[in-house]
């Protein structure tokens, strides 16, 4: 059988017009705002008029802890909403969509092989330009943080302590610490800066946590920027800043509807990474899809104890959501891979190294029955697999007491992933009781970070740093204790050291710096060597994207 790339597939899927797909979710044409066929945004009337009907049911999909052979959690995502259409169900998607950075640097986003989001040429590179907005917005504030400097400085903004850094939407490590202001007072004051990649700024996570565009505007007047002398807070809203972002924004706000390879309706909206952000698509775009759909099937960045907690902890507390299930994606080849088998060996059968990798997976079952949903297990499937290594994995969710199927949606699309539905469709009739928050929002900048670190990564305890420590007593002092944590940390360990594969034991997590996001409604504290800016791999995926005289792009994955 010849085995075709994402973007082949993609091509020869037969789309509908976007105002048909919006159809099926009881979207009037007149309601949306078209760019092109295929895709298309939904007028802030039309999401204000959605959101007064019923609610539907609400799935998250996550993953065990990542690794370099991949999992396939968007796909699951895509296959899964797919296939509950195939059973007759009423399903729609709710995504993030890919930032710029690893999709020239390692994959793109959207799912992949015939459990796709289309059209991928579109969604991989721009999109809708929701990203450059972001980044323009991110920029106007910047500038006028600068220029307030420059201009007199009548706040006595402390220049040694603006927090707001700057970004761009591409992996690009020489940015990380520059100096900015070179060349005479006619060119600024000089200060250190430094640059974030662009889905990691607060702007995004605002965007994605906003409830309207008046909310948008209140969030960016209260995000943070800097200090004062004395030590106040600066915010945006001090600078006047709040309207002309919110205004380079106002398109960036509404959701963009798409549609799978199969023509099953999908929201992409917002890109926030779930390492170094909240890692979930908008707020607005999963209220919009639940009160069209009876269904809907979400995602939240990297695995459980990253965006599966943010998840809970930060979006559904902020938008009272309560989904019924979350689906746990997991691979024999990443089991392997946390049973100590390098890469380059996983086409080989290791079911010893399955069963090593095992308790990696019982973490993040624990992990998401602690939360009060019910739990489906999704055994991603890889031709290199063998029925011996799916049998100790089987018979290692028996033990646990969970639901787990098979599922083959990257092969077979929806026909895959029909025993999947299936199962979460059982597994949503057998749930009851609500979501259950893993802290009180009441509880000390500590006991909050010491309760995700013990209970979400298994650690031992905490150590604050002193730096952290005082900046704690800030954030106390000035009224911040009780926003919720983002934790900022590797995904590639339930840990904060990306070596610790598996399940880590005896280990301590290092908070080395807070900084608190108070226009998106969270403190983010960052743990072990975390970076905020992504480097470019030695062989980065830009090298194998081209375009042709037709304009026809290829090489995207």
């Amino acid at each position: 059988m010849e085995h075709k790339s994402d973007i082949q597939i993609a091509h020869e899927a037969a789309l509908k017009p976007i105002w048909e797909i919006a159809g099926l979710l009881d979207i009037e044409r007149e309601d949306l705002e078209l760019y092109g066929d295929w895709k298309a945004k939904l007028s802030l009337p039309a999401i204000k008029e959605q959101q007064r009907r019923g609610a539907g049911k609400l799935i998250l999909v996550t993953a065990l802890t990542p690794t370099p052979a991949g999992e396939g959690k968007s796909t699951t995502t895509v296959g899964l909403g797919m296939a509950l259409n195939r059973l007759g169900e009423h399903a729609a998607i709710t995504l993030r969509e890919p930032s710029l950075g690893p999709c020239f640097g390692i994959k793109g986003g959207a799912g992949g092989g015939y459990a796709q989001v289309v059209p991928m040429e579109d969604i991989n590179p721009h999109f809708t330009g929701d990203i450059h907005a972001v980044t323009a917005a991110h920029a106007l504030l910047s500038a006028m943080i600068d220029n307030h400097v420059k201009q007199g400085n009548e706040l006595g903004i402390d220049p040694a302590r603006i927090q707001w850094k700057r970004v761009v939407d591409m992996n690009d490590r020489s940015l990380r610490n520059i100096v900015i202001g070179l060349g005479g007072t006619a060119h600024g004051v000089p200060r250190e800066d430094h640059f974030m990649i662009s889905v990691a700024s607060e702007i995004m996570a605002v965007i994605c946590l906003a409830q309207d565009i008046l909310d948008l505007k209140e969030r960016l007047g209260r995000i943070v920027v800097a200090r004062t002398y004395s030590g106040e807070p600066v915010y945006a809203r001090d600078l006047g800043a709040e309207g002309s972002m919110a205004a380079l924004l106002k398109e960036a706000i509404k959701p963009t509807l798409v549609q799978t390879l199969e023509n099953t309706p999908a929201f992409v909206h917002g890109g926030p990474f779930a390492n170094i952000a909240h890692g979930c698509n908008s707020l607005m775009a999963t209220r919009t899809a639940l009160s069209s759909a009876d269904y809907v099937v979400t995602e939240a960045g990297f695995g459980s104890d990253l965006g599966a907690e943010k998840f809970f902890n930060i979006k559904c507390r902020s938008g009272h959501l309560q989904p019924s299930v979350t689906v746990i994606v997991a691979t024999a080849r990443a089991l392997k891979m946390h049973g100590g088998v390098p890469k380059a060996d996983l086409a080989s059968e290791n079911v010893e190294a399955v069963k090593r990798g095992l308790p990696n997976l019982g973490k993040h079952i624990e992990n998401m029955q602690s939360c009060g949903v019910s739990v489906v297990v999704a055994l991603n499937a890889f031709p290199t697999d063998t029925e011996a290594e799916h049998a100790a994995i089987a018979e290692f969710r028996t033990e646990q007491g969970v639901r787990s199927v098979r599922s083959e949606v990257w092969a077979r699309g929806r026909a895959g992933g029909e025993a999947l539905a299936e199962t979460v469709i059982e597994a949503d009739e057998a749930h009851g009781g609500d979501l259950a928050y893993l802290y009180a929002l009441s509880d000390p900048i500590e006991t909050k970070i010491e309760t995700i670190a013990t209970r979400m990564y298994g650690a031992d305890g905490v150590e604050i740093n002193p730096a952290a420590k005082r900046h704690i007593e800030w954030l106390t002092k000035h009224g911040f204790a009780q926003l919720p944590i983002c934790m900022a940390k590797t995904q590639a360990s339930l840990s904060d050291n990306p070596a610790l594969i598996g399940k880590p034991e005896a280990f301590t997590v290092t908070v080395k710096e807070l900084s608190v996001s108070s226009g998106a409604g969270f403190i983010v504290a960052l743990a072990g060597d975390i970076m905020t800016m992504p480097g470019l791999p030695k062989k980065p995926a830009a090298l194998g994207i081209d375009i042709d005289a037709d304009g026809v792009i290829s090489g995207l994955s």
